[in-house]
């Protein structure tokens, strides 16, 4: 029978530091040579260039000033957009818990946003804003449902209705229900989807450079190394996406545990 997910979780958990490291060193060596033997089985650096030979080319790329006026022009148009779609969709949220009237027309318009493919959307937003806004545009765009749907559902079920009613015992006013029960109630879930929708914020943010191609930016030099055929230029590009990435949900998301401690 297969293990639960809440026992793996467990186990991970329980795991000292030291050999949470030795799993993860064993995970990416197994990546890395399953990669590395299957270049070989290939035979062309063209097609899957060896792991060797991407390290090397990021390494070049990232001994150059382009490299990282691109990195952090491309980090700042993304963070741009998802701070602005965060607020809005928070916004929104509150507008379709709170309001009918907001709920009948902001909500057809959300789920159309959240069910259109992501191409789709960047081709159609270039006949309205211009290059270099484009990827914020797109960021923001994505994170708004995103963050809507977990701040409306922590609205709907998350605020304990014992809270509600023991603040209107207390005499408690409307702001002051809203800043004691609601808001603390639905924080840590707003934290988590904020956590999802900064990651998909971040890949519909470079796919809409790699589209309009703004001037210093990872999705202009991925667009241009595919058509040079500089596949490991390709690898190291992407590698650089996977690496931001992942460092921005880590800073957010140690952003949310320090916060949760400090308001407890």
């Amino acid at each position: 029978m297969m293990p639960s997910t809440t026992s793996v979780e467990q186990r991970k958990n329980t795991r000292s530091p030291l050999r949470r490291l030795a799993w993860g060193l064993g995970v990416f060596v197994f990546w890395l040579t399953l990669w590395q033997l299957l270049s070989m089985l290939v035979g062309q650096e063209l097609l899957l260039p060896p792991p060797l030979l991407v390290a090397k080319t990021w390494l070049m790329l990232a001994g150059t000033a382009a490299f990282w006026q691109a990195a952090g022009l491309s980090l700042l148009r993304v963070l741009a957009g998802f701070a602005a779609g965060t607020i809005i969709g928070a916004l929104c949220a509150f507008g379709t818990h709170y309001s009918q009237i907001l709920y009948a027309l902001l909500t057809p318009i959300l789920r159309m946003i959240r069910a259109v493919p992501v191409a789709s959307f960047i081709i159609l937003a270039l006949v309205w804003v211009r290059t270099e806004a484009l990827p914020s545009f797109i960021s923001a765009a994505m994170a708004i449902p995103m963050v809507w749907q977990s701040v409306s559902g922590a609205l709907e079920s998350g605020v304990s209705r014992e809270l509600l009613e023991m603040a209107a015992v207390y005499g408690f006013t409307k702001k002051k229900t809203f800043l004691a029960v609601v808001l603390p109630s639905i924080w840590p879930t707003f934290l988590s989807g904020a956590v999802s929708a900064l990651g998909f914020a971040w890949k519909s943010g470079i796919a809409a450079e790699v589209i309009c191609q703004p001037k210093l930016s990872i999705g202009r030099q991925l667009q241009s190394a595919k058509v040079y055929l500089e596949t490991p230029q390709v690898f190291a590009w992407t590698a650089t996406v996977c690496l931001l990435s992942m460092g921005i949900e880590w800073l957010l998301a140690r952003a949310v545990k320090k916060g949760g401690r400090n308001g407890r």
